[in-house]
């Protein structure tokens, strides 16, 4: 398809604060996150050493920006009471301000208790649930290992919608032995419960959890790759019809509804990073920085009370590094890597980091789209992405 004008314009990054609470009742198999159960914590502590945390970042690297985006991630955040979401909005709005349209969001699970506290979120300034749904069929909840059913989840979704301006959910497919008409019910049971943003994730195995151990034993069986297109093909042509297409790989939305703090991300935008295993990318005097804090809570907690800081390591990004990232995670999105983008992000453009002869015959495929302003994976490039890149960057 021809690239208008109007898409020419680039949109900006934004500015994101990401507060990690790791913290969840179960570990789900498939996960691979910083989550750590414990049955109980003294969440007075690791509030108050989050919002040390906060101020040590602002004031090593300034306030000049306001943020557009706040996401409470985990680890399960709805298991915090509200007062230390309350608490954490509060001290980041004096801090750095807050964007007009500022979208606040924390992941929530379905569980009665949990969904109890959204009105309370609300109150603590929050605009926008992310509910780890992953199934509405009873077998998969219990194969997922998750602590809901399938009623719950619907409950909690309408418990959202009652609550907050906007919400979305996740799901996971191409579980083993799924099949395409189930899936078409499951997304059909999706969209009739759906607000303007769904995740529709494949089933991944990561090493270290409970599935790769299971694969390894041979107690289960990961779907074929082909099985696992077809899904994905299928997936693409029910929400377009929906009017939710994929705006990235996994993540669907009405126009609009596009996940702010996702897109921080996806375009090589800064964002700061709080609590156990939080990952940042902020630049200090043009040079930018990967920073990650310790992951095991209890360490971070005593790291940030001796020093005022869970800081565990900090590493240059250097121009080179920074236009690679830049064009592997805008590759994701339907909108593409713009030029204008990838020069601020790095300093080098896009005919620099992909010349136009290494792009054409993956353009003559299919593949790619591209004019002067920016670089596109077609829907059948996405679909390939690993492998279109490793071209790219050759």
């Amino acid at each position: 398809m021809p690239v208008s004008a109007e898409q020419n314009q680039a949109p900006s990054p934004g500015f994101g604060l990401y507060v990690h609470w790791p913290f969840c009742v179960s570990k789900c198999p498939y996960c691979d996150f910083n989550s750590h159960v414990r049955e109980r914590i003294d969440e007075a502590q690791f509030r108050a050493a989050l919002l040390v945390e906060l101020r040590g970042q602002a004031e090593r690297f300034g306030t000049d920006a306001k943020l557009t985006s706040v996401f409470f991630g985990g680890g399960t955040p709805s298991l915090m009471a509200p007062e230390t979401t309350a608490a954490i909005l509060a001290e980041a709005e004096k801090l750095y301000g807050f964007a007009s349209d500022i979208e606040i969001t924390l992941e929530a699970n379905p569980n009665s208790a949990e969904a109890g506290k959204f009105a309370g979120f609300r109150a603590a300034g929050v605009n926008r649930l992310s509910i780890g749904v992953q199934s509405f069929d009873a077998q998969a909840l219990r194969f997922l290992g998750r602590a809901h059913d399938a009623d719950e989840a619907r409950q909690a979704i309408k418990a959202a919608r009652r609550s907050m301006p906007r919400y979305s959910f996740d799901l996971i497919y191409a579980r083993p032995g799924q099949d395409g008409a189930a899936w078409r019910d499951e997304l059909r049971t999706a969209l009739d419960l759906a607000g303007d943003h769904l995740s529709l994730y494949t089933l991944t195995i990561e090493p270290n959890t409970g599935f790769a151990g299971a694969v390894a034993r041979g107690a289960i069986k990961p779907m074929e790759d082909d099985a696992q297109a077809a899904l994905y093909d299928l997936t693409q042509e029910i929400m377009q019809q929906a009017g939710l297409p994929a705006y990235e790989i996994s993540n669907h939305a009405r126009p609009g509804g596009e996940s702010r703090h996702n897109l921080v991300y996806w375009r090589s935008g800064a964002y700061l990073g709080i609590g156990p295993g939080a990952h940042a990318r902020l630049r200090e005097n043009g040079q930018w920085l990967a920073r990650q804090t310790l992951r095991k809570p209890e360490v971070w907690l005593k790291a940030v009370q001796a020093k005022g800081s869970g800081l565990e390591s900090e590493t240059p990004v250097d121009a080179r590094q920074r236009a690679e990232e830049a064009l592997m995670m805008g590759l994701r999105l339907r909108e593409g890597v713009y030029d204008v983008n990838l020069r601020a992000a790095s300093g080098i453009g896009l005919a620099e980091l992909v010349p136009p002869a290494r792009s054409k015959p993956l353009e003559a495929a299919g593949l790619l789209q591209r004019d002067p302003h920016r670089l596109v994976a077609t829907d059948a490039g996405r679909a390939v992405l690993d492998g279109l890149l490793a071209r790219l960057l050759a």
